[in-house]
Parts: structure tokens; C-alpha cells; sequence
């Protein structure tokens, strides 16, 4: 009995270490795979009881548990779309053979190289396509359920893809000549016209009058503002008279503004309401008595900063994302526009998700539920573009492992072979 418990012991012993070995070799086969997470062997002791004193050997057995938590060193690259996390977090992906299928299948990896395929959709060699949420009209990520993938959509983007948004607001700053409006002045009209984009994205142009009213004594501090519409052929679509205060403390700034036609002036906001061709337009001149709305001081007229929104059509150049997962897609008039968000997935144990190829894990019971955070909040870590994840294999521990199983291998194979010779002496007993 407690010879066959040796030769037993020694043969599990051969397993165990074989089984170490399997692990070692896989580590040291993908020391240079991005993304790949190193297996550990642990060794447990077997006991089974003895009799009368004897004892019997009970053995060897493994486990072995891939190091998901572990975390390789990022290397950067050339490719704004290859990505990596910066610490806890996973990026939520699907197999590409899944698109079209309205599969809610979500895969984990830590790093991926994704390029666009012919469809636009952006995927890694190994056909992986990086999920996220995709951004409304107006760069906003809509409310979404963070405890299922029901909301993740596969990114696409067409480098051919043509955009453009009409404007919708526009905000004049500029100063007006306070000598403009005394008693003698010539009376210059003072031209403004500001480009806006149409609902085709076409130029056009509001273009402005500022028509200052010249008293017969002393001054008035009163301005007739008129805006036109190129898309309108030249109608007016606004009249205003804009008068400012010469007070001692808000010198120069709005005192009234006074609709002769067009939308009326709100007080609260300091805008008025226009309608071009395409729709209406906000255009912003400031709060009454506000030093940052238009002014009337001293003798220069100058537009000290006119803004809008809304873009001309133009062809995506370059797609880049963010530390906080957004993707922003560049364009070549100068604009670009967020398309998306990448979330991170977290779950309480990372060590427990089921490993598959291509370096992707799929949530089990053992990792429990996932949960989809915004990069960099909560326990998650931002993300990194420009970057890839190495191996967490470390070589020179590896071929030392390697060792230690050769000589534990060679000396299980021993106490086989010294049981053989025992149980040989045993049968010669009977000679």
C-alpha cells in the first residue's frame, strides 16, 4: 500500500509539473502578444489518511488561473486608433462576424489595434470591433442602461464621410465710435458682415448696418443696427435701435435695445431672434449694462469678436480619441465633431472572466456582473491612444520557472523508477 501511494504520488507528480510546463510554454510563446495575460500553476498538496502508523503518500494536483488583473507595460505606436487602458477597465468588443445580426455579444480585451475596414467599422486583424455609444447630432451621449451592452453599437466611421451643421446662433462683440453720434459728425455708416452656413451647408451672410444718428445739438448715443439676409436676397430681417449710457459707472455700455422689427430683445439673455432663409438665428450683442456685450466708447469702430456655430461641409481627415473614450472625428475645414464614446467595463473579479482567443474575456459567474463606467471615473482607469498593452509574460522568470519544473519533472521520474526497483527486490523475494 504505501509503495503504490509513492508510485502514485510520483505520477501525479509528472502531471502536475507537466501541467506547469503547459502554462510556462504558453507565457513564453506569447512574451511579445499584445494584451496577453500570463497563467500561473499552483501546486496543492493531497492527504489521505494512514493505518497503524504507516503513511501514505497522497500526492499532487494543480490549479491554473490567468492573471487578468496584471497589467503590461503600453508602448506607444503610430496609429491614433490603436488603444490601450491606463490602469482598471476593459474595452467592450464583438466579434465583426456578429455586425448586422442585432447581437448584444460583448467581449473584454485591454489594448487593440483598430483601423477601419471597407465598411468604415473599426476592427483589429483578429475581427474584433470596438463597441461604444454613439453621440447625438449635437455631440451629447444620451442617457444609457451601464448594466448591459443593449446601447453599445459598433463604431463606424467613413474617412469619405461628408458634414456640416447650419448655424443656429451667432454672437456679435464689438465697440461702436461714441463721436460717431454728437452734434457734427459725418455720420458714417459702419459695415459688418458675418458668414453663416445654410441648411446645405452653403455660405451665406448676415450682413449688418450700424447707422449711428447724429443729433442737431450735443450727442444722442443711439445706433439704428439693421441685419440683412444674403439668402433672402439682401431683406431685412431685423431693425434695432441700440442706445448706451454715458453714466459714470457703466459708461458706454447698452442702455436699451429696441426692436423695429424682427424678433424682440430678451433682457435675460441678451439676444434677439431673426429668421433667414433657412430657419431662425440667435444673434447675441449682450446684456444691458454689460461691459461684455456691444459698447460705445471713444472714436474707433472695431469688431472686437464675432462667433457662430455650425460648420461647412467637409471630408473626415483623421479620427482620434480621447482620455475620456470620446471619439472625434477631424475634418478638413478645420472642424471636428465627437461620434462617440468608449466605456470602460469593470467587474468585482477580473481573474474570474472566461478566457477566449485573441486575448478577449467574457464575463462568468465567477467574475460577476459587469458594470460600464466612463473612462477615468469611478474604479476605472482613462484611455490611452497611440498605445498598446504588452505582454505581462517576463521572460527571465519564466525560464527560471522552466527549470525548477525540469529538475521537479527529473525527480518524480526518480522516485518512479526507485518504487520499480523496490517492488522488483519484492518479487525476488520468492526465488
Amino acid at each position: 500500500m504505501t509503495i503504490s501511494s509513492s508510485l502514485n504520488a510520483g505520477v501525479a507528480a509528472l502531471k502536475a509539473n507537466a501541467n506547469r510546463l503547459a502554462t510556462i510554454s504558453d507565457n513564453i510563446a506569447n512574451s511579445s502578444t499584445y494584451g496577453y495575460k500570463r497563467v500561473e500553476t499552483d501546486f496543492h498538496s493531497m492527504v489521505t489518511s494512514g493505518q497503524g502508523g504507516s503513511y501514505s503518500a497522497g500526492g499532487v494536483r494543480t490549479t491554473s488561473q490567468r492573471m487578468i488583473d496584471q497589467r503590461g507595460p503600453l508602448v506607444t505606436t503610430s496609429n491614433s486608433t490603436d488603444l490601450a487602458v491606463r490602469g482598471r477597465g476593459m474595452l467592450p468588443v464583438r466579434p465583426s462576424s456578429q455586425i448586422g445580426n442585432n447581437s448584444n455579444e460583448m467581449l473584454l480585451t485591454t489594448t487593440g489595434s483598430f483601423r477601419t475596414n471597407e465598411e468604415g467599422y473599426l476592427v483589429t486583424e483578429s475581427g474584433l470591433v470596438l463597441l461604444g455609444w454613439p453621440a447625438a447630432p449635437d455631440g451629447t451621449i444620451p442617457p444609457v442602461s451601464r448594466d448591459t451592452p443593449a446601447a453599445l453599437e459598433p463604431i463606424q466611421l467613413s474617412v469619405n464621410q461628408l458634414s456640416g451643421s447650419p448655424t443656429t446662433e451667432m454672437k456679435l462683440r464689438m465697440n461702436l465710435p461714441a463721436t460717431a453720434t454728437n452734434a457734427g459728425a459725418p455720420g458714417d455708416v459702419q459695415p459688418l458682415s458675418v458668414e453663416y452656413f445654410d441648411n446645405l451647408g452653403k455660405s451665406e451672410s448676415v450682413d449688418i448696418q450700424l447707422i449711428p444718428t447724429v443729433p442737431a445739438t450735443g450727442s444722442s448715443n443711439e445706433w439704428t443696427m439693421v441685419l440683412r439676409d444674403s439668402a433672402s436676397g439682401g431683406a431685412v430681417i431685423g431693425e434695432y435701435t441700440l442706445t448706451f449710457t454715458d453714466n459714470r459707472t457703466a459708461g458706454g455700455t447698452l442702455a436699451s435695445v429696441t426692436p423695429v422689427s424682427g424678433g424682440a430683445y430678451d433682457p435675460a439673455t441678451g439676444s434677439v431672434m431673426v429668421n433667414v432663409a433657412g430657419g431662425a438665428m440667435e444673434v447675441n450683442i449682450g446684456l444691458i449694462g454689460d461691459a461684455d456685450g456691444i459698447t460705445q466708447l471713444s472714436d474707433t469702430f472695431a469688431p472686437v469678436s464675432i462667433t457662430r456655430d455650425g460648420s461647412a461641409v467637409g471630408t473626415m481627415t483623421s479620427v482620434q480619441v480621447d482620455e475620456r473614450g470620446y471619439v472625434y472625428a477631424f475634418y478638413d475645414t478645420g472642424v471636428s465633431r465627437r461620434m462617440y464614446q468608449i466605456p470602460l467595463a469593470d467587474v468585482p473579479n477580473p481573474n474570474g472572466l472566461t478566457a477566449l482567443d485573441s486575448q478577449t474575456y467574457a464575463p462568468s459567474r465567477e467574475s460577476g456582473t459587469f458594470f460600464l463606467w466612463n473612462a477615468g471615473e469611478g474604479p476605472t482607469g482613462d484611455l490611452v491612444s497611440f498605445a498598446r498593452e504588452e505582454s505581462t509574460t517576463d521572460v527571465a522568470t519564466e525560464l527560471t520557472s522552466l527549470i525548477q519544473t525540469q529538475r521537479a519533472y527529473s525527480s518524480s521520474a526518480t522516485v518512479i523508477q526507485t518504487v520499480d526497483e523496490m517492488l522488483q527486490e519484492t518479487t525476488n523475494l520468492k526465488r
